[in-house]
């Protein structure tokens, strides 16, 4: 394949398509910058060009490892649902273009059945059927397939004519769809960091709204830091790199006056209420018009339907529930399909309230009844000590409690632990002269035990971020020589 004249067609999400003309170019504009902003990380100079059906994207790189991040971000981007890496050519007979397509799929289509199929607009002497008859009987003739079929082909060779321009598909890779983030009005996302609050955050954002994540501090910096980890997670995935905030509310000191104050079996469906009415103070502030929570009904005491009536009575803002009636199994699913399954699973566990016998259908006025024992100023407190931050400045906040040090070098007498996902890592494997232990982040403090005190670790995760927030966690916690490796 010659990878100077590959490019790759970004293929809208079939809602923006059927949009009225403002509105689908808002929101082709808003993806065309969201893909911009996020795969000039991986290449400086890509190029991209709007048009009404489709966003080309032309790299002069050649490295295959570079390739398949830009292929992976693309395909991570809501708003896009297809990527097709693509060949352009001139469009000149139907001959040529039997010789264009076959250096592509020759090798392919050995022993195996095939389909073509044209998609064509444009004025031109052929029809898309006379293209795929010409196209499908030379490559019949001239390869090793076993034979045409229009059905459930092994391979389906793919061509697209727009105009006096050729495209041959070598691949095609499917992306989330939705909308670009940014393209709808922002949302406050309450995070738990479980399976339910990251998958609910995700579908948000896949759906455009540009997602602020908002965390209680039920006791512990290791749940906070989690947490962190998995909004960090989705907003580098799938956020397009708009400006949203990780906000912490302090919430120890609620849940010692609920467990002195609070009726026990009120107590689940009161703290929800507690969170609801901070929630709604810090959206008034940020102009932001509904939360979103991960509750599904009749999943846990707290969320029948009653409960959650009674829960949002303290609120007249909008509380999406985007898994309010989807099965736990799916859940989990779409958790491991995003990323954020491996997470979950190693969430540091912290429950501040556990009622005994916790009510499922709370009744309002005894809820308002137990509340009236609660002190209001400390939630005042609570809301005063939030701590906010841009959630790309998450390690420069740590880096301030903590002297991580960050080398462009590695020490040649230390020892690098390459903290990526598994999947991250297989990608783009790293490869130095010094040595590489792979520990992925989910696991690096439950294995923090197994390293040597006395040598020196340089935490490593592509970006920089992820391997500062461990690092400054480490030092304080661990007492280990930690730095950081950023190339």
């Amino acid at each position: 394949m010659v990878m100077a004249s590959m490019q790759f067609v970004v293929k809208y999400f079939s809602e923006i398509v059927m949009k009225s003309k403002p509105v689908r170019r808002q929101f082709v504009r808003q993806l065309e910058e969201n893909l911009r902003a996020v795969l000039r990380d991986i290449d400086p100079d890509v190029v991209l060009r709007r048009s009404w059906d489709k966003l080309r994207v032309e790299t002069s790189v050649r490295d295959e490892q570079t390739l398949a991040q830009l292929v992976h971000t693309m395909c991570s981007t809501p708003g896009v649902t297809l990527v097709l890496e693509v060949q352009e050519h001139p469009l000149e007979g139907l001959d040529d273009i039997v010789e264009q397509v076959l250096p592509v799929y020759v090798s392919r289509l050995a022993g195996r059945t095939f389909a073509v199929r044209c998609r064509r607009s444009g004025s031109h002497p052929f029809t898309s059927l006379d293209v795929e008859r010409q196209v499908g009987g030379a490559l019949l003739a001239r390869t090793q397939a076993s034979g045409v079929k229009l059905n459930n082909p092994d391979v389906t060779v793919e061509l697209e004519i727009s105009g006096q321009a050729l495209f041959v598909v070598a691949a095609r890779h499917r992306g989330p769809g939705g909308y670009p983030v940014g393209s709808l009005d922002p949302v406050l996302s309450l995070m738990s960091g479980g399976f339910d609050s990251p998958v609910a955050s995700y579908l948000t954002m896949k759906r455009g709204m540009r997602t602020h994540f908002l965390f209680f501090q039920l006791g512990g910096r290791d749940q906070e830091l989690a947490v962190k980890e998995v909004a960090l997670h989705l907003w580098q995935q799938y956020g397009g790199r708009q400006r949203v905030l990780f906000i912490t509310v302090p919430f120890e000191e609620v849940v010692a006056e609920l467990l002195d104050k609070v009726q026990d079996s009120y107590m689940g469906v009161i703290l929800k209420r507690m969170m609801l009415r901070v929630a709604d103070r810090l959206a008034e502030e940020l102009q932001v018009d509904a939360l979103v929570t991960g509750e599904c009904v009749a999943q846990v005491s707290s969320q029948t339907l009653r409960n959650l009536s009674v829960i949002d009575r303290v609120t007249d803002r909008l509380v999406l529930r985007p898994l309010i009636a989807t099965d736990k199994e799916e859940i989990m699913r779409i958790a491991e399909q995003i990323g954020t399954a491996v997470f979950a699973a190693n969430m540091p566990e912290y429950c501040g309230v556990i009622s005994v016998r916790p009510t499922t259908r709370a009744k309002l006025d005894r809820t308002e009844a137990q509340e009236r024992y609660f002190d209001m100023a400390i939630l005042d407190r609570a809301v005063a000590n939030k701590r906010q931050i841009r959630i790309d400045r998450l390690a420069e906040e740590d880096l301030q409690r903590t002297d991580v040090e960050v080398l462009s070098v590695p020490l040649a007498h230390g020892t690098i632990i390459d903290i990526r996902h598994p999947d991250e890592e297989e990608m783009a494997p790293l490869k130095l002269h010094v040595p590489v232990v792979k520990i992925p982040f989910y696991e690096l403090h439950s294995r923090a035990g197994e390293l040597d005190s006395g040598n020196t670790y340089m935490l490593y995760c592509g970006k920089g971020v992820m391997s500062r927030l461990h690092a400054s966690h480490l030092i304080d916690e661990k007492a280990l020589d930690i730095k950081v490796y950023a190339p």
